[in-house]
């Protein structure tokens, strides 16, 4: 179960969100700082999506864009839809643009990795990472448009983001709050560009024992400081809303300093 999530939603809009290069898999403690690049441009002839797509092994998209129609076209922030991908353990789905109506993205199923991914405008969530014990790697590729969360990280394990771009967003990533099995979650985000408006780059459970690593952060437009690098919640397995637990870098639960994050 995911946090109840807000209710407002961005729709349309032009292209033009800033975004990163693909990278390595990597933390990213040792790559160069985010660098700017322009919004992909969709290759091929859209595809509509009415059915999840099933990703074993390795799939290519080319750049093509692909969309939710049907069952998957309502583009709303209503739980428990239905991805538009979703990955079998140990899958990668590299070079694919996710248009509008998005539905809820990519779910994976265990360890996988995401390159090069690009969401339009967030559904639902624009990725969903579920199992217990297991590897997530995002690397490159961007978000725009996400109401509430971009990452949902509701599985046990490490979340790896590297090399990526968010803009108009809730929160980057968030380790569930009040899932009905909770885990210790590790969050490493590293040369990640950040463009308000936006509330938090990310949220943990202190409870759970889980932590948030930041390196190379650029945070573009927040002059004020608005968006919070890390805000730690008391989670439970109850459903109900998680209550705050501050939001201060700490060495254990929000590991980053002040050298850790640029403002532009």
């Amino acid at each position: 179960m995911a946090e109840p999530r807000m209710r407002r939603r961005a729709i349309g809009g032009a292209l033009g969100a800033i975004a990163l290069t693909a990278g390595a898999i990597t933390t990213g403690l040792s790559l160069p700082a985010a660098s700017a690049a322009t919004w992909p441009s969709p290759s091929g002839t859209p595809q509509a999506v009415t059915k999840t797509i099933p990703v074993s092994g390795t799939t290519d998209g080319g750049m093509k864009r692909y969309y939710g129609s049907g069952d998957l076209g309502t583009g709303g922030q209503n739980e428990d839809q239905d991805p538009l991908f979703e990955l079998a353990d140990g899958a990668t789905l590299k070079n694919v643009i996710i248009g509008s109506p998005a539905a809820d993205g990519v779910h994976c199923k265990g360890s996988c990795t995401l390159q090069n991914v690009w969401w339009e405008d967030v559904g639902e969530d624009a990725a969903t990472f579920r199992g217990t014990g297991k590897t997530y790697n995002v690397i490159g590729g961007g978000a725009r448009k996400a109401s509430d969360k971009v990452f949902q990280f509701n599985g046990g394990g490490t979340l790896n983001i590297s090399n990526f771009a968010v803009q108009d967003f809730g929160k980057l990533v968030r380790s569930c709050g009040n899932c009905s099995s909770q885990y210790k979650r590790t969050i490493n985000v590293s040369n990640t560009e950040v463009t308000a408006p936006g509330k938090a780059i990310g949220g943990i459970n202190t409870n759970y024992g889980d932590s948030l690593t930041l390196r190379k952060i650029t945070i573009i437009g927040d002059s004020s400081k608005k968006i919070v690098p890390c805000q730690k919640y008391i989670g439970n397995n109850t459903g109900k809303e998680p209550t705050e637990n501050g939001k201060d870098a700490d060495g254990t639960y929000c590991k980053y300093s002040a050298s850790d994050i640029t403002y532009k």
